[in-house]
């Protein structure tokens, strides 16, 4: 009579590692497997599964070495006991990695088998486990986009005068460079709450929950984040942000529209600089007063009407009224060799221009008329929900 082996993990990434630990289990007689549910592995690892457990389930059970597959229904590292006592097994098999006292133990106890077996990948595949492909793996966690009407979720500069921000989450279809203007380090902390993904949740929440994160008040930095780049992450499409003074802002509005996005993504494209230098601070020399701010905003509002109605020329005229009106508050913005780099773009057929983020370097994000399009510049991909 052929003898009953099991087996339990996460599988979440599946792998080559996986199958042939199954490939070797299996000659030992018929295979099952338990594996973790998505409510377990959150508990034992504090994040989302990349794949749901059912999806999970799906793709163990087709694995030819595989007899059969269950979701584990316990919790803990010993999830898998409900599931033992289904199938009834007579051997236990673990990877070395994942064997313990408390398992042998259990396996003793039930007069169960215990077999630890070492990882041995495939001839001619790489050795392979979950946390190597982790390392390998690049996030899928948003860039920001910030369009116009920025630096008026500084409540220093919304104190005169109460306006929109503008921006837009992108899909990380390339790793952009460090201090770029592209919100990484809002990123990074995002990365350290989710690791890979944002988690399928209610997005504004989502964005105070990493606003109030990276503006821990216990770390006494001096400097709070603008809510621009939590809301730039998080939010899924096109937003605007109205700020009145406070570090959140009073209202916000959302456009999911594709023609609209479609629209904005092939007239906007980044082109990248030069990182941000160390030691470069763009607040020094800032001249913020109501009349300024009063520039931004209309600006911004224009931007925003013009992308609505998806008038290039509006949007043109709005879009880098706004960026010049940032530079007159933070003239610092514009550090030596930005200039340069505009110069170029505009002879390339640029129609505006403005630099992401707080400036000082990083990218230009330009806009063009989807004929004239600099050489280096890198097209965008709005998230969708």
């Amino acid at each position: 009579m052929t003898k009953k082996v099991f087996v339990s993990g996460c599988y979440d990434m599946l792998h080559s590692g996986h199958v042939a630990f199954f490939r070797e289990a299996s000659q030992y007689g018929d295979l099952y497997v338990g594996i973790g549910s998505d409510a377990t592995i959150e508990e034992l690892k504090g994040r989302k599964t990349i794949n749901k457990e059912n999806e999970r389930l799906y793709m163990v059970k087709a694995i030819r070495y595989v007899k059969d597959a269950f979701i584990n229904r316990g919790s803990g590292m010993m999830d898998f006991i409900e599931t033992i006592e289904k199938v009834n097994p007579d051997i236990f098999i673990v990877n070395s990695d994942g064997g313990s006292e408390e398992k042998r133990n259990f396996c003793k106890a039930r007069n169960i088998e215990y077999i630890e077996l070492n990882r041995l990948p495939e001839p001619g595949l790489d050795p392979r486990s979950t946390t190597s492909l982790r390392k390998e793996v690049k996030s899928q966690i948003p860039y920001r986009i910030d369009i116009a009407g920025t630096w008026i979720d500084q409540p220093y500069v919304s104190e005169h005068g109460a306006g929109w921000a503008i921006t837009a989450s992108i899909e990380p279809t390339m790793e952009f460079m460090e201090r770029g203007g592209m919100s990484t380090s809002t990123r990074k902390a995002a990365q350290t709450i989710w690791k890979y993904q944002l988690p399928e949740f209610n997005e504004e929440m989502l964005a105070r929950i990493l606003f109030c994160f990276e503006n821990d008040p216990e770390d006494n930095k001096g400097h709070v984040s603008g809510a621009q780049d939590a809301i730039g992450i998080c939010l899924s499409g096109l937003s605007r942000h109205f700020y009145d003074g406070g570090y959140w802002p009073v209202k916000i509005e959302r456009v999911h529209n594709s023609q609209i996005l479609d629209w904005l993504e092939s007239h906007l494209a980044l082109v990248p600089m030069f990182p941000r230098r160390p030691g470069v601070s763009v607040v020094e020399g800032k001249d913020v007063t109501a009349e300024k701010v009063r520039k931004l905003t209309d600006a911004a509002e224009r931007t925003w009407d013009a992308i609505m109605s998806r008038d290039l020329d509006s949007f043109v005229k709005g879009y880098q009224d706004s960026f010049e009106a940032q530079v007159a508050m933070f003239p610092a913005m514009m550090q030596e060799g930005v200039e340069q780099h505009i110069r170029k773009v505009k002879e390339e057929g640029a129609l505006a221009w403005k630099m992401t983020g707080a400036g000082g370097g990083g990218h230009l994000l330009i806009v063009h008329d989807s004929v004239n399009i600099p050489d280096s510049a890198i097209p965008i991909k709005i998230r969708r929900m």
